[in-house]
C-alpha cells in the first residue's frame, strides 16, 4: 500500500511529531462503544473518558520512547551525473545510534528534469530509501530537500525530519553510447592499455628514418643522410598530434526547436562530445564552447582521455535558450580566447537571411586564423513539405515557403563554402558521425 504521506513544500517546521493512523484509527473505534456505554449505563460515562486518556498516555509513551530527530543522521546519496532515459538512482539514507528505525519512510524534492518515477515516497527496511529516476532531457537537477520520518515501538507516533541542503546534478547525453561510438568507429587509433598507436606512415610529422624500399613514395628519400650512409634512406611520418580543437555550441532559440523527434541542441551536444571523445583519444586538445545572444559556457581546450568527465558533466549545463544568437559576440569572444590557430566545430541553425548575413561576416574574421568546419542538420519535415505533392491552397503555400527556406540555406551553405571554411550537412540522427568523418578527413590532409 502506498503511503499516504505527501510534504511538497520545504515550509514549516523541521521536525514534527504528529499521530499514525494507527492511532487515529483506535480512537475512532472507541467512539462508538464509549457512546453505547453511555446510553445503556449512564454511570459508567467515564469509560469512554478512560480510554481517550490511556490513548493519549500511551501516545506520549510511544513519543518518548521513538529515537529523537538530534539523534539521526539523515544524508543524501546522489549519483554524480545522469544520462537522458537512462535509470539513476539516489539514496536517502537514515542512522541513528539507537538502533533501527521502524516503519521508516522518506521522500525527496528534486527541481529540474530529475523524472522521479512514482511515488516519490519510498519506505526502507535497512535505513536506505531509494529513489529511481528516468530523466527525459538534459538540464541541471536539483536537490531541494528530503524528508524522513520513523514510528516509535508502539506505532501511535511519527517521527519527521527535514534537512534542506542543497545537490546539483547534472543530466547529459549518455556517456557509454558516445564512447562506444567512438571506440567502434575509431577503433583503428584506438588505445589499448598503455600502448599508442602512432599512425606510422600517416601525416606530416617526421617519425624516423628507414632504408628505402621499392613501392615507397620516392619524395620522402632523404637525400642527404643517403649519402652519409651510402644507401637510400626514406623519411617515416606519423600523424600530428596536439591539434587544438573546439566544438562551439549555438544554443539560441532555433537549435532548441525539434527536429527527428529531438530538439537539435541535444544532438549537437551528442555529436560534439562523440567529436570530443575521438579528439582526446587521438592526443589532440579539445574544449566546449556555447553561446546564444552572449557565451554561455567555455571549457578551454583539454587534454587526455581523463578530462573526457569533465567536458560531458559541463555539457550538461548548456541549458535550451529562448533569444536569438549573436554570432558577432560569440564567435569573436571565442576567437579572442584562442591563442594558437585552431580547428573551430560550430554546431549551428540559422533561421533567416539576416541572420545568416551577420554568421557569414563573423565566419569571415575567424577564418583569417583558423580552421571552421560547420556542421549542420537536414530538416526532413522541411524537405517533405517542399516535395510533397500539392492538393489545396494550403499545401501549395507551404511548398513556396519551403522551398524558399531551403533556397536561401543552399545559398549561405555554398557562400560558406566559398569564404574556405567546410561544411558538413546531415541527417539529424547522423551528426556526430558526419562530424567525426569530416574531423578525420581534413587531419588526414594535413589541414589543422
Amino acid at each position: 500500500m502506498k503511503p499516504l504521506w505527501r510534504p511538497r513544500s520545504s515550509d514549516g517546521p523541521k521536525v514534527l511529531v504528529y499521530p499514525t493512523r494507527a492511532l487515529v484509527m483506535w480512537a475512532l473505534a472507541g467512539a462508538p462503544v464509549a457512546l453505547l456505554v453511555g446510553v445503556l449505563a449512564p454511570g459508567l460515562w467515564t469509560v469512554g473518558v478512560a480510554w481517550l486518556a490511556a490513548l493519549a498516555g500511551a501516545a506520549v509513551l510511544d513519543a518518548v520512547l521513538s529515537p529523537a530527530a538530534r539523534d539521526v543522521e539523515l544524508t543524501l546519496d546522489s549519483p554524480d551525473y545522469l544520462a537522458v532515459g537512462r535509470p539513476g538512482e539516489a539514496e536517502v539514507r537514515a542512522t541513528t545510534g539507537r538502533g533501527r528505525l521502524r516503519g521508516l519512510e522518506a521522500a525527496l524534492d528534486a527541481d529540474g528534469p530529475a523524472g522521479l518515477i512514482e511515488p516519490s515516497i519510498a519506505a526502507s527496511s535497512d535505513g536506505v530509501a531509494r529513489f529511481l529516476m528516468v530523466p527525459p532531457r538534459r538540464g541541471l537537477v536539483a536537490f531541494q530537500s528530503r524528508w524522513a520520518r520513523w514510528k516509535g515501538p508502539l506505532g501511535l507516533m511519527w517521527r519527521q525530519l527535514r534537512r534542506d541542503d542543497r545537490a546539483e546534478v547534472g543530466v547529459g547525453a549518455d556517456i557509454r553510447r558516445i564512447e562506444n561510438d567512438a571506440v567502434r568507429m575509431f577503433s583503428r587509433d584506438a588505445e589499448f592499455g598503455a600502448k599508442i598507436q602512432r599512425d606510422i606512415g600517416e601525416g606530416a610529422e617526421f617519425h624516423a628514418l628507414q632504408e628505402f624500399r621499392s613501392g615507397m613514395d620516392r619524395r620522402t628519400i632523404d637525400w642527404k643522410q643517403s649519402a652519409r650512409h651510402w644507401h637510400l634512406l626514406a623519411k617515416e611520418f606519423r600523424t600530428e598530434r596536439n591539434h587544438q580543437v573546439v566544438m562551439a555550441l549555438d544554443s539560441g532559440r532555433v537549435m532548441s526547436e525539434p527536429v527527428g523527434g529531438a530538439p537539435r541542441i541535444d544532438r549537437a551536444v551528442h555529436g560534439a562530445l562523440l567529436l570530443a571523445y575521438v579528439c582526446l583519444r587521438s592526443g589532440d586538445r579539445a574544449g566546449l564552447y556555447a553561446f546564444d545572444d552572449r557565451p554561455r559556457l567555455s571549457t578551454g581546450a583539454l587534454t587526455g582521455v581523463g578530462a573526457f568527465p569533465l567536458l560531458h558533466r559541463q555539457a550538461a549545463r548548456i541549458d535550451y535558450g529562448t533569444e536569438e544568437t549573436n554570432y558577432a559576440l560569440g564567435l569573436s569572444t571565442l576567437s579572442a580566447g584562442l591563442r594558437r590557430r585552431s580547428l573551430i566545430v560550430i554546431f549551428t541553425e540559422f533561421a533567416d537571411a539576416t541572420a545568416a548575413e551577420l554568421m557569414l561576416e563573423s565566419v569571415g574574421r575567424a577564418l583569417r586564423t583558423h580552421l571552421i568546419l560547420f556542421v549542420v542538420m537536414r530538416d526532413d519535415e522541411l524537405e517533405g513539405m517542399a516535395g510533397h505533392a500539392p492538393e489545396t491552397p494550403d499545401d501549395v503555400a507551404r511548398a513556396v515557403v519551403a522551398t524558399d527556406l531551403m533556397r536561401e540555406r543552399t545559398l549561405v551553405l555554398t557562400r560558406l563554402r566559398r569564404m574556405g571554411a567546410h561544411v558538413v550537412e546531415a541527417p539529424a540522427d547522423q551528426v556526430g558521425p558526419a562530424a567525426l568523418n569530416a574531423y578525420l578527413d581534413l587531419k588526414r590532409k594535413d589541414l589543422l
